[in-house]
């Protein structure tokens, strides 16, 4: 069984350092971000070289579309999902979307990646904008079902997020500690329809480092209010909760590395992310085996399967996704 962390490494390839640091129990996934990759050969050559070291890793990507997109040179550039969403045949071509994103993170040696994005487009936040799918929830879920539907296909879990809503709160929680002062009632009638809609079809959830002050006084990554009560009491959901990166500024409003993974787990998070910042990942790798947390048997879900692999662009629904995303002028 995995670890409760994902961590990061640095460059394209493993250093000693990074080799012993993955050897830990607790390390149980690793994300890659835009400094590790090069191109596809080089990706495959990178996730099997830990995966001679650790197998059982769970290893992601942010793999959205549009601006957030780490996988470029050698893969398709995916257009933004708000600009699926404006095409009539929208749901069709989210299921396309979601199959072909799969399909190429999946032919590298990726298990996930941490798709879609949940979150509303009430035309405030400029940290979700465009990798909304919708302003309107029930759009937004029906949309967002359609693209789950085509990674499941392509043998991808789903991760949504950011639980229970990024879009109302103006700040970036890379960099500040965003609040939304509405109430519960109201994220209920909105922010929270896709979650709900959809929370026997996400295999995960990440929540958000945002402060809804009506509800809990700790981001919603750290609240046992929200994740337990609300995300798996309210909605019933039982995938695997994954915090968002640890070490963003909107996580620091509970203290150092160590008290961050501790919070996380504690308020119910399967898998606590550390990224971008070694020091703060031994911090936390020393704090999660002090804790001694039982891995949970979720995590074994996120396992991506391989039959999709490497010959994806000789399969039909390549070239039928290819033609309906060109057709539509998604992609080039």
């Amino acid at each position: 069984m995995q670890g409760s962390l994902m961590v990061d490494v640095e460059g394209l390839w493993l250093t000693a350092e990074d080799r012993s640091f993955l050897r830990h129990p607790q390390v149980g996934g690793l994300i890659i971000f835009a400094r590790n990759i090069e191109h596809p050969r080089q990706v495959r050559e990178l996730c099997a070289a830990i995966r001679a070291i650790r197998p059982d890793l769970l290893l992601a990507v942010d793999q959205e579309g549009g601006r957030v997109q780490r996988l470029r040179q050698g893969f398709t550039r995916l257009p933004a999902m708000r600009s699926i969403a404006e095409r009539p045949e929208a749901q069709t071509l989210a299921r396309h979307c979601g199959w072909l994103m799969a399909a190429e993170v999946l032919a590298v040696g990726l298990d996930l990646s941490f798709a879609p994005v949940l979150d509303l487009d009430h035309q405030r936040s400029a940290v979700v904008g465009t990798r909304a799918f919708e302003g309107d929830p029930e759009r937004a879920a029906q949309l967002a079902g359609a693209f789950i539907q085509g990674m499941n296909e392509a043998g991808m879990a789903a991760t949504g997020k950011h639980f229970p809503g990024h879009g109302w709160a103006e700040a970036d929680s890379h960099v500040a500690i965003p609040t939304d002062e509405r109430s519960l009632d109201s994220l209920r009638a909105q922010d929270l329809v896709p979650f709900a809609r959809l929370s026997r079809q996400l295999a995960a959830v990440m929540p958000a480092h945002v402060i809804y002050p009506q509800v809990d006084a700790q981001p919603a990554g750290f609240s046992r209010r929200w994740l337990q009560d609300i995300l798996r009491g309210e909605l019933q959901f039982d995938g695997v909760i994954f915090s968002d990166d640890l070490s963003m500024a909107g996580a620091h409003v509970v203290g150092d590395a160590a008290s961050r993974i501790e919070a996380a787990l504690s308020a119910g998070c399967d898998m606590g992310l550390v990224c971008n910042d070694r020091a703060a990942a031994e911090l936390a790798l020393s704090a999660a085996q002090r804790l001694n947390v039982t891995p949970s048997p979720r995590l074994a879900r996120m396992h991506g399967q391989a039959h999709a692999a490497s010959e994806y662009r000789q399969h039909p629904r390549w070239l039928q996704a290819m033609q309906a995303l060109r057709a539509a002028q998604l992609v080039d």
